[in-house]
């Protein structure tokens, strides 16, 4: 009996060593990526049939445009702070987007904007919330990250603080678009006739029917094997009290950390907060070992979903593999490798 219950034993550890074997074999021959970007421009429900044919260009040459500033910053040996900050600039310049010029009106007739942004490799971060004069919320984010002890500023004293580290400021009006007004006056006109009064959008296009989304973001790894990502928006439309969503939370909108992946968020950004959704999908590789791919379903798919919240991420782990994931209709989202290859998606695919 002691003899079969060793040779047993010895089968068992043989057959355990050669799975290991096997395992690591496998992920030896996975693909690396030196450096790729991923970026998002919103999620909601964004149909086909709703978006016109000028629209829908419009959108894919403007993520295109985007990415290409940050995937050459990239190839070109640049660091990956330096990617999510510029590309997500070009998408804060476009009045496509709920962030910078196309931000979306709070109650008061105020375009209040919020971003963060996260260093993978120090897990250094910085973050503004509330302001209404710096044209690039981003770059304020990013200098609170590297000018001050602090993380996060907000209102007055984060517009102050642009100022004095010379960031671009422009009269409120620079943030004006007709069609995001349109959009203010369309749901206050149905909280008058209590008809379809809809607090839960975090951006309501009054030319699309039914779109809701908004915030754009980026993730990107460079040559040096550092990770970040970065999230910038207006918020929600028609939002009251000064209220601020997930977007410049660190760990809810923004996450980065080079022991697992970067990730940038979008959607509903209450839940966002309540689920701690960036972080959550880092901790699942962390401490559960899930890869970038499973972590992502995990934390959208079942707890997001099941928390009732909306929305997606978009994220690249240490080695580069990127997943766009959502539980909308859609995400405004594109990626490129580090052999150039370029994918634009807009709708569920």
């Amino acid at each position: 009996m002691k003899k079969i219950i060793f040779l047993w034993s010895v089968l068992f550890v043989f057959s355990a060593c050669k799975n290991v074997e096997n395992n690591t074999e496998e992920t030896t021959k996975m693909p690396k990526q030196e450096f790729a970007i991923i970026i998002h421009g919103g999620a909601g429900t964004i149909l086909k049939k709703n978006m016109s044919a000028e629209m829908e260009s419009a959108y894919k040459q403007k993520l295109e445009e985007a990415i290409r500033v940050g995937y050459n910053i990239l190839k070109n040996g640049g660091s990956s702070l330096d990617a999510v900050t510029k590309t997500i600039n070009v998408m804060e310049d476009s009045p496509l987007f709920n962030a910078g010029k196309g931000a979306v009106f709070s109650n008061e007739g105020t375009n209040e904007h919020d971003a963060s942004i996260m260093d993978g490799n120090t897990l250094n971060a910085g973050a503004s919330a509330g302001t209404t004069t710096v044209k690039n919320p981003i770059d304020l984010a990013r200098a609170v990250m590297d000018k001050s002890p602090h993380v996060m500023l907000s209102g007055k004293g984060a517009d102050a603080f642009a100022k004095e580290q010379n960031l671009q400021i422009v009269d409120p009006d620079y943030f004006y678009t007709e069609r995001r007004f349109k959009s203010l006056q369309n749901i206050k006109d149905k909280e008058k006739t209590e008809l379809d009064h809809d607090t839960k959008v975090s951006f309501y296009d009054a030319d699309i029917k039914d779109a809701k989304f908004g915030t754009v973001g980026c993730a990107a790894l460079d040559k040096n094997g550092n990770l970040a990502s970065g999230t910038s928006t207006g918020g929600m439309t028609n939002k009251r009290w000064g209220r601020i969503g997930d977007s410049p939370i660190i760990g809810a909108g923004t996450y980065a950390n080079n022991n697992t992946c970067a990730v940038s968020s979008t959607g509903w950004g209450e839940y966002f907060i309540r689920g701690m959704v960036a972080y959550d999908i880092s901790a699942l590789m962390e401490y559960k070992g899930l890869s970038l791919k499973e972590a992502s379903k995990e934390v959208i798919q079942n707890k997001l979903t099941k928390l009732g919240g909306t929305g997606g991420i978009v994220a690249i782990d240490i080695n580069g593999n990127m997943v766009a994931e959502f539980n909308t209709a859609g995400m405004y989202r594109a990626t490129m490798d580090d052999k150039g290859e370029l994918t634009i998606g807009i709708y569920e695919q």
